[in-house]
């Protein structure tokens, strides 16, 4: 009983219920020409068959993509995307609209639009490297908080604690060493933030650095964040594709151990399922100024290994102080980095596993996942702009 359209639109998620915010990074660069620095899909398609996601190459810009995805991580225990949010360096300093963003549809075309876009909470992590516009004060308080207020913290399903938007922030130490001249004028920006929050229903702003940086944990306090994440597991080898389960899995615990050994209330955790970025080291890649070694060595973990991990950050988090900002929220490396290589969306390479284990550890299993594909019942037509193969073609020529 394959393709057989029984539905008119992606079944609603029977959500897994968890006692933690639960938040992957997403990466929306998967919209033809979005992504500026490389060329999405098209990047993949012949050598990396196996990086294909299980409903085929999509335009992510479809709300029915994005409900699919909705579904599938409501469904394994992940309650919230962290959109990497990005605006383009000639709007510093003036009002920011949507056309003023890089890789802004996946929030205002996909999730906006998105039949089941409201169970899913969201947050955004401001990008604030050079490629991208950074701030200073003004426009902090200026530009883009007006924006981000009115656009997204307003919104129901936007992330927040105790009514306390959260922002998160990326390369952080450009803001402390390039942005604001010191670290009192970036703890003032911040303060101010807060109280344009509070004049606007909230009860202030919660923001949260990524590490490590440029920043030493006690710069980062004293500028004003309230708790420091990563985007991955800080885990890295000297070995190329290691693929030694135990020797990741306790790579991994201790990297998040010796972070807490500065303040155990002050960072969270952030399990990484792999990391082979080999597609970043093609010719067109170092031609747009990548070259070998950016992103570390590659290493590979089971997803009977990336459970164990998960089930030993959840004992280290245990035995925290109740007031730890790893009780409330853990970080998952990532939802759909396809190219970069650290992904746990659904992918032909290793179908739901890693979502599963997510679910076997984080949530009270209550529901029944769906694990029929799109295309097994009869949705197909996702991709419109790539000029990959259609889903069905690209199976019968590469994944046989």
């Amino acid at each position: 009983m394959y393709n057989i359209k029984f539905e008119s639109y992606v079944p609603e998620p029977s959500p897994a219920k968890s006692d933690r915010i639960v938040a992957a990074h997403y990466y929306a660069a998967w919209k033809y020409g979005a992504a500026k620095i490389h060329n999405g899909f098209d990047d993949l398609a012949e050598e990396w068959p196996d990086r294909t996601p299980l409903m085929g190459y999509y335009d992510e810009e479809n709300p029915e993509v994005c409900d699919w995805e909705i579904k599938w991580a409501l469904e394994h225990g992940i309650n919230c995307f962290i959109y990497c949010w990005y605006r383009n360096l000639e709007n510093m300093g003036k009002p920011v609209t949507v056309n003023d963003l890089r890789c802004g549809h996946g929030i205002h075309e996909a999730l906006f639009n998105a039949k089941y876009g409201d169970m899913m909470n969201f947050a955004i992590m401001f990008e604030a490297s050079p490629r991208w516009g950074g701030t200073d004060k003004d426009d902090l308080v200026q530009n883009l908080m007006p924006f981000w207020t009115e656009t997204y913290f307003k919104r129901d399903n936007y992330l927040k604690i105790d009514n306390k938007p959260v922002l998160f922030v990326y390369q952080q130490q450009r803001l402390g060493k390039e942005c604001f001249k010191d670290n009192a004028e970036q703890r003032a920006a911040f303060d101010a933030c807060r109280e344009y929050a509070k004049k606007h229903g909230f009860d202030g702003m919660i923001f949260a650095a990524n590490k490590p940086g440029g920043l030493s944990f006690e710069e980062t306090k004293a500028v004003g964040y309230d708790f420091t994440f990563c985007y991955n597991s800080q885990f890295s080898t000297q070995t190329d594709m290691l693929m030694d389960d135990e020797i990741i899995i306790k790579g991994q615990l201790d990297a998040f151990k010796e972070r807490l050994e500065f303040d155990p209330k002050y960072y969270i955790p952030t399990p990484s399922c792999f990391n082979d970025y080999t597609p970043r080291t093609t010719k067109a890649w170092i031609d747009k100024g990548y070259k070998y070694g950016t992103y570390g060595k590659r290493w590979y973990l089971s997803p009977e290994g990336y459970r164990k991990v998960l089930e030993g950050m959840k004992e280290i988090v245990a035995e925290l102080p109740e007031d730890a900002w790893a009780k409330k929220i853990i970080m998952i490396d990532n939802w759909n980095e396809w190219d970069e290589g650290h992904f746990v969306a659904p992918s032909h390479k290793f179908g739901y596993k890693y979502l599963q284990a997510i679910r076997e550890v984080f949530t009270e299993r209550n529901n029944l996942p769906d694990y029929r594909t799109p295309h097994d019942q009869g949705f197909t037509g996702y991709n419109k702009s790539w000029k990959t193969p259609d889903f069905k073609e690209f199976c019968e020529k590469k994944l046989k």
